[in-house]
């Protein structure tokens, strides 16, 4: 029950710094590199949350993220399957732009 509460205290710790953050870009705009920073991103969010409730669950995040196994997952086969994500859907918003210009624009 008590777990429960942390994590519901840390989930709206979290949307409540993220939620004003936000940046009006273009979904076009975005660059690779910035679509695999998003997990980063929320993780960092995430930390700074949790360690606003419980430094010591923080401390905990914080070991259980820089263990080997962890580093070793995150690394291979997370960033292989995030960069095939991130080329996919640089084709996808491609499609969308092409539909865009042929058929609504009618270029």
């Amino acid at each position: 029950m008590l777990q429960s509460r942390a994590l519901v205290i840390a989930l709206i710790l979290l949307l409540g710094t993220t939620l004003p953050e936000v940046q009006s870009k273009s979904i076009f705009e975005k660059d690779r590199r910035e679509l695999l920073a998003i997990p980063e991103t929320i993780a960092s969010y995430f930390y700074e949350a949790v360690n606003k409730v419980s430094p010591k669950v923080s401390q905990f995040l914080l070991d259980t993220v820089q263990s080997p196994t962890v580093i070793a997952a995150r690394y291979g086969k997370i960033a292989k399957e995030a960069t095939k994500i991130s080329i996919m859907f640089e084709q996808m918003i491609e499609k969308i732009k092409n539909l865009w210009y042929t058929r609504v624009l009618g270029y």
